[in-house]
């Protein structure tokens, strides 16, 4: 312990304060039969004195049972933070409590499943991963896997997804409304949701009689690869732009802007996630919302179905997306 820290009260100090025993205490941390009424309530005004805080997990642990449920997300996309608040709702209302592993920079995402793996979880619920199909496999042969945001075909991998492909179908169908023809796409780059959202916009494009306007930049899921995608576009500007997702979105605003564009005077854009910054005043950005709070339920729902050993017919589950109309999107110049 570092000089300074302050340590953490034990079931130890508790029963030291209020005179007990330790096997009491625990009897009375777990609601269980066996203490008196007076010492029920002395040992609990002790632990609130000492804010005794139980350690649930390693409970779990020594009773053999986990109700852990193991989470991959990457610290470098905004959306996924949103859907941890919905997550942990979802784990909390069926009893199970969550453990996160970061997917950084300097992290992949196999240590990141790893330390999970050892924190003997019940099942993992893992944010478009973008490891292989076969390594997913071989982790749900462990233990049940749940991909959220990214589709699977193998039948002991389950997918809670959103549909990308009528996602960017709401994008190019609002622009065309608007009077726009000339409707570029930024996409994803390598992402895992990029090749379906791709596909959404080009048949979409082609459902309008767009197709000969189509035009495909290589992006990314960062602001830097909204912001090269821009300087791209700047060559030979088109009216409208959907992109990969809504912080690639705000990186290519930015440089529209510096540029001088007026946004969407001379250029309307589309995002996609809504995530929570997408809707700031300075930003204020047309995007396809992902339904955060369906995705996240279902997906803890599925994973305590296979816990449970539930017989689940529907493998994957495709949530739809709605748009939602801000400030960077309207009629063409």
């Amino acid at each position: 312990m570092r000089a300074g820290e302050q340590r953490r009260p034990t079931l130890a100090d508790v029963a030291a304060e209020a005179g007990v025993s330790v096997a009491l205490v625990s009897i009375v941390m777990r609601d269980a039969p066996g203490a008196s009424a007076a010492t029920r309530q002395r040992v609990l005004e002790v632990a609130r004195r000492l804010d005794y805080q139980p350690d649930s997990r390693a409970r779990l642990l020594r009773s053999g049972e986990s109700r852990l449920l193991g989470v991959v997300f990457g610290v470098q996309h905004p959306f996924q933070h949103d859907l941890l608040t919905g997550l942990y709702d979802a784990a909390d209302k069926q009893g199970y409590e969550l453990t996160l592993s970061a997917v950084t920079p300097r992290r992949d995402e196999r240590t990141a499943i790893g330390g999970l793996l050892q924190d003997r979880c019940a099942a993992l619920i893992l944010l478009g991963p973008q490891i292989p199909v076969a390594e997913l496999a071989a982790i749900a042969a462990r233990l049940p896997v749940v991909t959220l945001l990214r589709g699977v075909r193998h039948r002991a991998i389950d997918v809670v997804r959103t549909d990308d492909l009528r996602g960017l179908g709401l994008a190019v169908d609002h622009l065309v409304t608007l009077g726009h023809t000339r409707i570029a796409h930024v996409d994803g780059g390598r992402m895992i949701a990029s090749a379906e959202r791709r596909q959404g916009y080009r048949e979409a494009m082609r459902r309008n009689g767009l197709e000969e306007h189509a035009r495909v930049v290589t992006g990314g899921p960062g602001e830097e690869d909204g912001a090269r995608a821009a300087k791209a576009l700047l060559a030979d500007p088109p009216t409208a732009v959907t992109v990969f997702n809504d912080l690639a979105a705000t990186g290519l605003l930015d440089v529209l802007r510096r540029e001088g564009l007026a946004i969407p005077g001379d250029l309307s854009v589309v995002g996609y996630d809504d995530s929570t910054f997408s809707r700031l005043g300075h930003i204020d950005l047309t995007t396809v919302a992902q339904d955060t709070d369906t995705l996240t339920t279902l997906a803890v729902a599925r994973a305590v179905e296979r816990i449970a050993g539930a017989n689940v017919t529907n493998r994957e589950v495709v949530i739809p997306p709605r748009l939602v109309i801000r400030g960077t999107t309207g009629s063409p110049p």
